[in-house]
Protein backbone atom coordinates (compact mmCIF):
# COMPACT_ATOMS: atom_id res chain seq x y z
CA UNK A 1 0.00 0.00 0.00
CA UNK A 2 1.70 3.26 -1.45
CA UNK A 3 0.97 6.09 1.37
CA UNK A 4 1.10 9.85 1.59
CA UNK A 5 1.20 12.14 4.60
CA UNK A 6 0.73 15.37 4.63
CA UNK A 7 1.93 17.18 7.92
CA UNK A 8 3.79 20.13 8.55
CA UNK A 9 4.93 19.00 12.39
CA UNK A 10 7.84 16.70 11.70
CA UNK A 11 7.99 15.09 14.75
CA UNK A 12 4.07 13.82 14.19
CA UNK A 13 4.89 13.12 10.70
CA UNK A 14 7.43 10.86 11.95
CA UNK A 15 5.26 9.09 14.54
CA UNK A 16 2.53 8.25 12.27
CA UNK A 17 4.78 6.73 9.70
CA UNK A 18 6.41 4.53 12.43
CA UNK A 19 2.84 3.46 13.60
CA UNK A 20 1.65 2.72 9.89
CA UNK A 21 5.32 0.18 10.05
CA UNK A 22 4.56 -1.17 12.90
CA UNK A 23 1.51 -1.91 12.21
CA UNK A 24 1.78 -3.55 8.34
CA UNK A 25 5.61 -3.28 7.58
CA UNK A 26 4.70 -3.34 4.03
CA UNK A 27 2.91 -0.14 4.19
CA UNK A 28 5.24 2.49 1.71
CA UNK A 29 5.63 6.19 2.80
CA UNK A 30 5.73 7.56 -1.02
CA UNK A 31 6.06 11.03 0.61
CA UNK A 32 6.23 13.48 3.34
CA UNK A 33 3.97 16.94 1.96
CA UNK A 34 4.41 20.02 4.49
CA UNK A 35 2.04 22.45 2.80
CA UNK A 36 -1.06 23.01 1.20
CA UNK A 37 0.68 24.12 -1.69
CA UNK A 38 3.28 21.34 -1.95
CA UNK A 39 0.33 19.10 -2.32
CA UNK A 40 -1.62 20.79 -4.73
CA UNK A 41 1.67 20.35 -7.04
CA UNK A 42 2.03 17.23 -6.42
CA UNK A 43 -1.28 16.00 -7.65
CA UNK A 44 -1.75 18.07 -10.48
CA UNK A 45 1.83 16.36 -11.34
CA UNK A 46 0.23 13.13 -11.04
CA UNK A 47 0.69 11.52 -7.81
CA UNK A 48 -1.42 8.96 -6.70
CA UNK A 49 -1.05 7.22 -3.66
CA UNK A 50 -3.53 4.59 -2.58
CA UNK A 51 -4.49 6.23 0.74
CA UNK A 52 -3.35 9.52 2.26
CA UNK A 53 -3.39 10.88 6.11
CA UNK A 54 -4.06 14.90 5.85
CA UNK A 55 -3.21 16.82 9.20
CA UNK A 56 -5.80 19.49 9.05
CA UNK A 57 -3.78 23.04 9.90
CA UNK A 58 -0.69 22.98 7.89
CA UNK A 59 1.84 25.87 7.35
CA UNK A 60 0.20 27.94 4.72
CA UNK A 61 -3.06 27.19 5.31
CA UNK A 62 -6.39 24.31 5.97
CA UNK A 63 -6.08 21.03 3.96
CA UNK A 64 -9.49 21.41 2.88
CA UNK A 65 -8.21 24.02 0.34
CA UNK A 66 -6.06 21.30 -1.19
CA UNK A 67 -10.18 20.14 -2.14
CA UNK A 68 -10.40 23.83 -3.45
CA UNK A 69 -7.29 23.10 -6.08
CA UNK A 70 -6.82 19.65 -7.30
CA UNK A 71 -8.51 16.61 -7.21
CA UNK A 72 -7.40 14.18 -4.75
CA UNK A 73 -6.92 10.75 -6.20
CA UNK A 74 -7.38 8.64 -3.40
CA UNK A 75 -9.49 7.79 0.12
CA UNK A 76 -8.52 10.41 2.98
CA UNK A 77 -7.55 9.50 7.09
CA UNK A 78 -8.03 13.13 8.69
CA UNK A 79 -5.35 13.66 11.14
CA UNK A 80 -5.56 16.46 13.64
CA UNK A 81 -5.65 17.89 17.34
CA UNK A 82 -9.01 19.71 16.74
CA UNK A 83 -12.29 18.10 17.11
CA UNK A 84 -14.39 20.90 15.19
CA UNK A 85 -13.21 20.06 11.62
CA UNK A 86 -15.33 16.66 11.54
CA UNK A 87 -18.46 17.58 9.89
CA UNK A 88 -16.23 19.19 7.31
CA UNK A 89 -14.24 16.11 6.65
CA UNK A 90 -16.85 14.16 6.45
CA UNK A 91 -18.25 16.21 3.24
CA UNK A 92 -15.13 15.53 1.46
CA UNK A 93 -15.19 11.83 1.27
CA UNK A 94 -12.67 10.49 3.97
CA UNK A 95 -12.47 7.89 6.07
CA UNK A 96 -11.70 8.69 9.24
CA UNK A 97 -11.30 11.49 11.75
CA UNK A 98 -8.22 10.76 14.12
CA UNK A 99 -7.21 12.87 17.01
CA UNK A 100 -3.70 13.28 18.25
CA UNK A 101 -1.80 12.08 19.80
CA UNK A 102 -2.75 8.89 17.21
CA UNK A 103 -3.73 5.78 19.25
CA UNK A 104 -2.18 2.90 17.49
CA UNK A 105 -5.58 0.89 18.14
CA UNK A 106 -7.60 3.53 16.36
CA UNK A 107 -5.32 4.04 13.42
CA UNK A 108 -5.32 0.17 12.67
CA UNK A 109 -9.26 -0.03 12.67
CA UNK A 110 -9.08 2.82 10.27
CA UNK A 111 -6.63 1.13 8.25
CA UNK A 112 -9.02 -1.89 8.11
CA UNK A 113 -12.04 0.27 7.58
CA UNK A 114 -9.97 1.29 4.40
CA UNK A 115 -9.20 -1.92 3.06
CA UNK A 116 -12.97 -2.70 3.64
CA UNK A 117 -14.09 0.37 1.00
CA UNK A 118 -11.78 -0.27 -1.43
CA UNK A 119 -11.90 -2.01 -4.74
CA UNK A 120 -10.19 -5.13 -5.94
CA UNK A 121 -6.51 -4.95 -6.19
CA UNK A 122 -7.31 -5.38 -10.21
CA UNK A 123 -8.65 -1.97 -10.19
CA UNK A 124 -7.42 1.55 -8.91
CA UNK A 125 -8.42 2.69 -5.74
CA UNK A 126 -10.46 5.53 -6.22
CA UNK A 127 -12.18 7.79 -3.24
CA UNK A 128 -15.25 6.21 -1.52
CA UNK A 129 -18.32 7.66 -0.22
CA UNK A 130 -19.13 8.95 2.80
CA UNK A 131 -20.74 6.14 5.73
CA UNK A 132 -23.16 6.47 7.99
CA UNK A 133 -20.40 5.37 10.91
CA UNK A 134 -18.07 8.21 9.93
CA UNK A 135 -21.08 10.88 10.35
CA UNK A 136 -22.45 9.22 13.49
CA UNK A 137 -18.42 9.80 15.08
CA UNK A 138 -18.22 13.32 13.66
CA UNK A 139 -21.49 14.45 15.15
CA UNK A 140 -20.78 12.79 18.44
CA UNK A 141 -17.21 15.08 18.10
CA UNK A 142 -19.15 18.23 17.56
CA UNK A 143 -21.45 17.53 20.59
CA UNK A 144 -18.72 17.78 23.18
CA UNK A 145 -18.17 21.88 21.91
CA UNK A 146 -18.64 22.85 18.42
CA UNK A 147 -17.80 26.20 18.23
CA UNK A 148 -14.92 28.72 20.47
CA UNK A 149 -16.05 29.98 23.36
CA UNK A 150 -13.06 32.13 24.08
CA UNK A 151 -9.64 33.21 22.36
CA UNK A 152 -6.48 33.62 24.29
CA UNK A 153 -4.23 36.62 23.32
CA UNK A 154 -1.07 37.91 24.48
CA UNK A 155 -0.65 41.22 26.35
CA UNK A 156 2.89 42.08 26.75
CA UNK A 157 4.14 39.57 28.64
CA UNK A 158 0.56 38.57 30.43
CA UNK A 159 -1.88 36.19 28.61
CA UNK A 160 -6.19 37.15 28.56
CA UNK A 161 -8.68 35.53 27.38
CA UNK A 162 -11.41 37.47 25.61
CA UNK A 163 -14.69 35.82 25.49
CA UNK A 164 -16.60 35.27 21.78
CA UNK A 165 -19.38 37.48 22.90
CA UNK A 166 -17.49 40.77 23.00
CA UNK A 167 -15.59 40.19 19.93
CA UNK A 168 -16.77 42.76 17.02
CA UNK A 169 -14.71 40.97 13.83
CA UNK A 170 -11.83 39.46 12.69
CA UNK A 171 -9.21 41.07 10.15
CA UNK A 172 -6.19 40.21 8.41
CA UNK A 173 -3.71 42.30 7.90
CA UNK A 174 -0.14 42.08 6.61
CA UNK A 175 -0.14 38.45 7.24
CA UNK A 176 -0.84 38.71 10.48
CA UNK A 177 -4.90 38.00 12.20
CA UNK A 178 -6.52 40.50 14.33
CA UNK A 179 -9.66 40.23 16.40
CA UNK A 180 -11.50 43.51 17.22
CA UNK A 181 -13.64 44.02 20.73
CA UNK A 182 -16.55 45.70 21.67
CA UNK A 183 -14.40 48.13 23.94
CA UNK A 184 -12.56 48.80 20.40
CA UNK A 185 -9.29 46.76 21.36
CA UNK A 186 -7.40 45.40 19.10
CA UNK A 187 -5.47 41.56 19.40
CA UNK A 188 -3.13 39.59 17.07
CA UNK A 189 -4.64 35.47 17.49
CA UNK A 190 -2.96 32.66 16.21
CA UNK A 191 -5.82 31.69 13.56
CA UNK A 192 -5.84 32.47 9.60
CA UNK A 193 -9.69 33.49 8.81
CA UNK A 194 -9.91 29.81 7.68
CA UNK A 195 -9.34 28.33 10.48
CA UNK A 196 -11.33 31.03 12.02
CA UNK A 197 -14.63 30.58 9.89
CA UNK A 198 -14.65 26.51 11.17
CA UNK A 199 -13.78 27.76 14.73
CA UNK A 200 -16.83 30.20 15.05
CA UNK A 201 -20.50 29.68 15.37
CA UNK A 202 -22.13 30.82 12.08
CA UNK A 203 -24.87 32.18 13.34
CA UNK A 204 -22.98 34.86 14.74
CA UNK A 205 -19.97 35.36 12.39
CA UNK A 206 -20.08 35.47 8.31
CA UNK A 207 -16.76 35.69 6.16
CA UNK A 208 -17.94 38.77 3.93
CA UNK A 209 -14.40 38.70 2.01
CA UNK A 210 -10.86 37.86 1.78
CA UNK A 211 -9.97 40.23 5.17
CA UNK A 212 -12.70 40.49 6.97
CA UNK A 213 -15.22 37.86 8.97
CA UNK A 214 -17.76 40.24 11.34
CA UNK A 215 -19.96 39.33 14.03
CA UNK A 216 -23.74 40.18 13.56
CA UNK A 217 -23.65 42.90 16.33
CA UNK A 218 -20.71 44.61 14.74
CA UNK A 219 -22.74 46.08 11.98
CA UNK A 220 -24.06 49.20 12.24
CA UNK A 221 -25.55 50.07 8.68
CA UNK A 222 -25.30 48.33 5.10
CA UNK A 223 -25.52 50.43 1.63
CA UNK A 224 -25.66 49.24 -1.56
CA UNK A 225 -22.33 49.42 -3.42
CA UNK A 226 -20.81 49.44 -7.04
CA UNK A 227 -21.32 46.42 -9.21
CA UNK A 228 -24.11 44.91 -7.20
CA UNK A 229 -22.18 44.51 -3.61
CA UNK A 230 -22.51 46.01 -0.38
CA UNK A 231 -20.39 47.71 2.04
CA UNK A 232 -20.39 47.71 5.60
CA UNK A 233 -20.14 49.94 8.93
CA UNK A 234 -18.46 48.09 11.63
CA UNK A 235 -18.69 49.48 15.42
CA UNK A 236 -15.38 50.95 15.97
CA UNK A 237 -13.46 50.36 12.59
CA UNK A 238 -11.08 52.51 11.33
CA UNK A 239 -11.56 50.89 7.71
CA UNK A 240 -14.57 53.00 5.53
CA UNK A 241 -14.15 50.12 2.83
CA UNK A 242 -15.59 46.89 4.55
CA UNK A 243 -17.27 45.67 1.03
CA UNK A 244 -19.36 42.16 0.67
CA UNK A 245 -17.48 40.58 -1.93
CA UNK A 246 -19.44 40.28 -5.04
CA UNK A 247 -19.48 36.38 -4.75
CA UNK A 248 -21.28 36.72 -1.08
CA UNK A 249 -23.68 39.20 -1.21
CA UNK A 250 -26.47 36.44 -1.82
CA UNK A 251 -24.99 34.43 1.42
CA UNK A 252 -24.76 37.34 3.21
CA UNK A 253 -28.44 38.13 2.54
CA UNK A 254 -29.25 35.01 3.84
CA UNK A 255 -27.27 35.01 6.59
CA UNK A 256 -28.95 38.42 7.39
CA UNK A 257 -32.42 36.86 6.74
CA UNK A 258 -32.01 34.36 9.50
Amino acid sequence: MRTLIIEDEKLASDRLANLLQQINPEIEIIGKIESVRKAVQEFNAGLHPDLAFFDIQLADGLSFEIFDQTTVPCPIIFTTAYDEYAIKAFKVNSIDYLLKPIDADELAASLRKFRQLTLPATRPPEPTTPNLEFLQKAMQMLGHQPYKNRFVVKVGEHLKSIPVEQIDFFFSLEKATFLQTKENKRFVVDFSLEQLESLLDPQQFFRINRSYLIGLNAIQDIVSYSNSRLKTFLRNSTDTDVVVSREKVNAFKDWLDR
